[in-house]
């Protein structure tokens, strides 16, 4: 897969710089895997990201088992480390009825009572293993960046309750004004109590360290660069020395290598988001705006931006989008991104910028996140696939993903169907960044004329 990119984006001996990497405090230690020729454990996760280390704390925490996580460069570096902390529901793209025709109303309840649990889940690590990671806000909020989608959103949430007795609410701007978000696009808003935000990278270290407690051994700097079957045993060779390993789990997401994970070759796709933060705002400049509330929000886009205001007064503004992972596109984007902010904000037009990065997410062609077998060994399982909202729905894909490697569950029995199993192949699967361009520039037109 990261061959339909510019390599230097996948580059894991240079960290992202980011605010949450500047503000996480110290760094998680690692085993250094240099010399560990035949090192044995009975299941070897690959990525420390939240599906890897979830499943890894699981598997011990729960099981009993022995666990050694590689990653390619340190706990937290990809996705995990650079999103926006979101926990909200998330692991597709598909709209609640889109899946109910797909695979029926029981299983869209299966599905969303698993998204759920996940955002429970995560609540539950910070408070059981004491992971300070900034837990902010108490709902996400949609809101309608255009009058046109109001109603859309009124309807949302009254199908949302009635169909599948959410919580959901709809508010209209002066609701919105009232709650602590205004804005020149904002003109309704559709409000999902239970959610929240975190500093997401302090929460990944927070995990990481949960697992290692329980006796998971993390190694960082430690690339899988071959992969090979010896008898039952799996071999995974890192530049630093060999894992064997009778399981693996692979949750490597929008950073999967496919020349070691054929399995999974032209089934997923790396997309683009993007981040900005300001400096602090004074409550003075949060007032202006009438932008005062800590929840999680984003708009009704589909190259959707995300927005929350951080505990010290910094304000998170993200973005989908992009197609070129270069240090040129990466430029264009920031441009693109302080443009926009200022038509969103314009109270905030005169405030400096400290950040800016971007990273992958991860998407597959049937727009949900999959659980299953991708070498066809019932011994490698691989669980990836959030389409940009995965620190819940990871963390608790990664729980799921331990229990089936621990034989405690099954596809069958314990799997969303719309989940199960490795996604569908892409049509000529390399042509997939033209379908992003292509869809992005309709979703462009979608979203600021229609």
């Amino acid at each position: 897969m990261r061959h339909i990119y510019d390599e230097s984006a996948f580059d894991t001996t240079k960290p992202v710089g980011s605010w949450w990497l500047d503000s996480a405090g110290d760094a998680v230690d690692t085993t250094d895997l240099a010399g560990g020729e035949n090192v044995r454990c009975e299941i070897a996760v690959i990525g420390a990201g939240y599906t890897g280390l979830s499943a890894a704390y699981h598997l011990a925490r729960d099981h009993g088992a022995d666990v050694r996580v590689l990653d390619a460069a340190y706990p937290g570096f990809g996705g995990s480390g650079r999103n926006g902390g979101f926990v909200g529901p998330g692991a597709t793209k598909l709209s609640s009825d889109a899946m109910v025709r797909k695979v029926g109303m029981d299983e869209t309840k299966r599905f969303m009572a698993l998204q759920g649990e996940s955002i429970d889940l995560v609540a539950a690590l910070l408070d059981g293993e004491n992971i300070d990671a900034d837990k902010t806000g108490a709902c996400e909020i949609e809101f309608a960046h255009k009058p046109n989608r109001v109603q859309e959103l009124r309807q949302g949430a009254a199908y949302m309750r009635n169909t599948f007795g959410a919580k959901f609410e709809f508010m209209d701007k002066d609701e919105c004004t009232a709650h602590g978000f205004a804005g020149p696009q904002v003109h309704g808003g559709l409000k999902i109590p239970g959610c929240f935000g975190v500093h997401p990278l302090k929460y990944a270290r927070g995990l990481a360290r949960a697992a290692q407690k329980r006796g998971v051994i993390i190694h960082g700097e430690a690339p899988v660069i071959g992969w090979h079957k010896e008898g039952g045993t799996h071999v995974l060779a890192t530049p630093r020395g060999e894992v064997r390993a009778k399981q693996v789990i692979i949750g490597t997401n929008g950073y999967t290598a496919e020349d070691t994970n054929p399995g999974l070759a032209g089934r997923v796709l790396p997309g683009l988001s993007n981040i900005l933060i300001t400096r602090p705002l004074s409550a003075e400049e949060q007032a202006a705006q009438g932008w005062t509330t800590t929840d999680i929000i984003y708009d009704s886009r589909k190259l959707l931006h995300y927005v929350r205001l951080l505990p010290d007064g910094r304000f998170l503004f993200g973005g989908r989008g992009g197609w070129d992972a270069s240090p040129a596109g990466k430029a264009r984007m920031r441009i693109y991104m302080e443009k926009t902010f200022k038509q969103m904000f314009p109270a905030w037009a005169h405030v400096e910028f400290t950040h800016f990065w971007n990273g992958f997410i991860c998407l597959t062609y049937d727009l949900v996140a999959h659980v299953g077998h991708p070498q066809g060994d019932e011994t490698v399982w691989s669980a990836l696939a959030y389409h940009g909202s995965g620190v819940a729905a990871a963390t608790g894909t990664g729980r799921l993903a331990a229990r089936l490697a621990a034989k405690a569950a099954t596809l069958e029995k314990d799997v969303p169907v719309i989940m199960r199993d490795v996604p569908p192949r892409f049509p000529f699967p390399f042509l997939r960044t033209q379908y992003l361009r292509g869809a992005y520039a309709w979703y462009h037109i979608k979203d600021e004329w229609l």
